[in-house]
């Protein structure tokens, strides 16, 4: 059976990259794309750091306030998703003229088979030279390469020669490159993991594949087996073609932490409005609802709930996101993100029911309408009343 080759390509720096392509002023600057700072004392995060803010600590998730007091000479930027999802699309176009088989990540992030496909370039090697060079000359950003065997090992290539690099890793070289790495390299070690392991005297990849598979599994259950399996270049995951939307979300972070009730009800109502208007707007229905809330200490929870019927109606969505998140709410509590997400879709606008109710046909007709309103003369043409919470 022949090896796969699979090829992960991450954009660099891509929010801040396509900043400073667009205005040149900003070259050679510490661009911050993410919440306004509003001086050190903003709410939200760093969507993007440049290279050039990254020297000062500041990366992507980061609080946005912590960003500036790091550094606040950057430039920060609220960003455009609209320009940079035209970005996006130009560059998956160069990938499907290098290979159908992609598995996109995110905006600026995807995995490629070549195993069938690399042959008109005749190496891996020349067809991601190509890739690069593709990219660079349509539109002026570089993305670095990582080529490998394996999903796990590619993605770690990609990411050891950021910014603008290309590193291929070969079947017979896998286990020479993964085991002198730190054990934080692999998928799935995170802080809780990578401090029980080195308290186990494992530093490295190489410890772990050294390590007897009992112990770990002892340890952590299935995840060591997990660990054990990467450690040793074995992951079976494919690249998987991702040919509609896995999910549709809003999220809103509070200007300051609140434990008023009528203030987060209203705001799941909004972000129940927004993930509606999205569903409709795609053709899709969603039958998962998720539920996030971040509190004052940073602290984040997903709770989840699945209709026993696909839906993109408001009221359904808001209706059980309230329960939802009643039932996870004590007195006292403070939040300060909430996110609304609706996922498991199948064939968009499929029905379910073929004697689909007229009550629902009925608020079909309305949802669409209301989205006309909209359309025409803006979001806040026409807006759902809020009834007042019932302590």
């Amino acid at each position: 059976m022949r090896s796969s080759i699979i090829a992960h390509i991450d954009m660099d720096a891509f929010f801040a990259a396509v900043e400073q392509r667009d205005h040149p002023e900003l070259l050679g600057k510490p661009v911050v794309v993410g919440a306004d700072p509003k001086k050190g004392r903003g709410r939200g995060v760093v969507s993007t750091a440049s290279y050039e803010a990254r020297v000062y600590g500041i990366h992507s998730a980061m609080p946005i306030s912590k960003a500036y007091r790091l550094c606040p000479h950057a430039v920060f930027l609220p960003g455009s998703m609209k320009k940079y999802s035209k970005v996006s699309n130009q560059i998956f176009d160069i990938f499907y003229d290098f290979t159908p088989e992609i598995e996109p990540i995110s905006v600026d992030e995807a995995f490629l088979d070549l195993t069938g496909s690399f042959h008109f370039y005749k190496t891996p090697y020349n067809t991601c030279v190509a890739l690069k060079e593709r990219i660079k000359k349509e539109t002026r950003l570089t993305a670095s390469v990582g080529i490998a065997p394996v999903k796990m090992a590619a993605k770690i290539a990609s990411d050891l020669c950021k910014p603008d690099g290309l590193l291929e890793i070969k079947e017979g070289g896998l286990l020479d490159f993964l085991w002198p790495l730190k054990i934080e390299k692999l998928w799935g070690v995170g802080p809780k993991t990578k401090e029980t392991l080195n308290r186990m005297k494992i530093e490295t990849i190489g410890d772990i594949a050294r390590t007897p598979l009992e112990i770990l599994r002892n340890r952590f259950g299935e995840n060591g087996e997990h660990l054990y399996s990467l450690a040793n270049g074995i992951d079976p995951r494919q690249v998987v073609l991702e040919e509609e939307a896995k999910s549709v979300s809003n999220e809103h972070t509070f200007e300051r932490d609140t434990a008023d009730k009528d203030e987060i009800y209203r705001t799941l109502l909004y972000l129940s409005e927004k993930v509606s208007r999205r569903l409709r707007k795609d053709n899709l229905k969603g039958k998962t609802l998720t539920v996030k809330i971040r509190l004052a200490d940073f602290k984040t929870y997903t709770r989840a709930f699945t209709y026993p019927e696909r839906t993109n109606f408001t009221d359904t969505i808001y209706r059980k996101a309230k329960e939802v998140f009643d039932g996870f709410y004590k007195s006292g509590m403070k939040v300060r993100l909430l996110g609304v997400r609706l996922s498991h879709f199948n064939d968009p606008y499929v029905q379910e029911n073929l004697f689909e109710d007229e009550k629902n046909v009925r608020l079909e007709k309305i949802h669409r309408a209301v989205d006309s309103v909209k359309n025409r003369f803006g979001e806040d043409a026409i807006r759902h009343g809020f009834p007042k919470s019932i302590d």
